[in-house]
């Protein structure tokens, strides 16, 4: 029997008595086109001889079947249970171990600015190289512990020559017994600041207790007219 594809035309020359009465899928083997043969209607066909180079006879074929999907591997139990678990966290207490530490550090810091600041007396008694430090600072101490306070003046005549009295009190501002220094100096300025004149003398004291004080009394006579301003403070030995 002749088959002829249906998509190309190609005829093909086969054995009727390979075809159930039901017909059977061909496939063009030119093409590859499938198609339905029906063998009843093909009984009746003429029978023509072909030409040698006619290609071979179709390849019956089934229905192609569906490709399966593919199937994803379960994950191990060890997988599950690691993907499950949630990812470690890192401690607080060393963080906050840290934190303490730095906030211990900057309250110290602290602690001892405060000190410095409010005993800066007493530190520049015993290390009196202090003084320096706490001047660029802006801040007055006197390395002695002993300080002036209540300075005043004024001019009196004495067998009809003016004289310049100047009093006061000399107070121990540590937190201890101290030497008194033996040499005291004033200093007279005009209004320029400029030194005039001045001169020294001891305050009759030895030493005062922490908080004790005691008054002193020095004179000059004949001051420079133009003296404006007075100076009292510890000067060296010399004279």
């Amino acid at each position: 029997m002749i088959l002829t594809c249906p998509s190309c035309a190609t005829r093909y020359q086969t054995d009727a008595a390979k075809f159930p009465p039901e017909g059977r899928q061909v496939r063009c083997a030119k093409c590859g086109n499938v198609w339905h043969q029906d063998a009843v209607a093909e009984a009746s066909a003429v029978e023509t001889p072909l030409p040698q180079t006619t290609p071979e006879a179709p390849v019956a074929v089934a229905a192609p079947a569906p490709i399966p999907a593919p199937v994803r591997p379960a994950p191990t139990p060890r997988a599950s249970a690691a993907a499950s678990q949630p990812k470690p966290r890192r401690p607080l207490l060393p963080l906050l171990a840290v934190a303490l530490g730095w906030i211990g550090l900057i309250a110290v810091v602290l602690l001892i600015g405060l000190s410095a600041v409010r005993y800066r007396q007493e530190i520049t008694v015993i290390w009196p190289q202090s003084a320096g430090v706490y001047s660029s600072l802006g801040m007055n101490v006197n390395a002695h512990g002993i300080d002036f306070t209540d300075v005043d003046y004024h001019r009196e005549s004495e067998d009809g020559q003016v004289v310049l009295a100047v009093t006061g009190r000399i107070v121990n501002k540590g937190n201890r017994e101290l030497p008194v220094p033996q040499n005291v100096r004033v200093t007279l300025s005009d209004a320029s600041n400029h030194e005039l004149y001045h001169w020294n003398f001891a305050p009759g004291i030895q030493t005062l207790k922490a908080g004790q004080s005691s008054a002193f009394h020095t004179r000059l006579s004949n001051p420079p007219a133009t003296a404006r301003h007075l100076e009292v403070r510890f000067a060296k030995d010399d004279k």
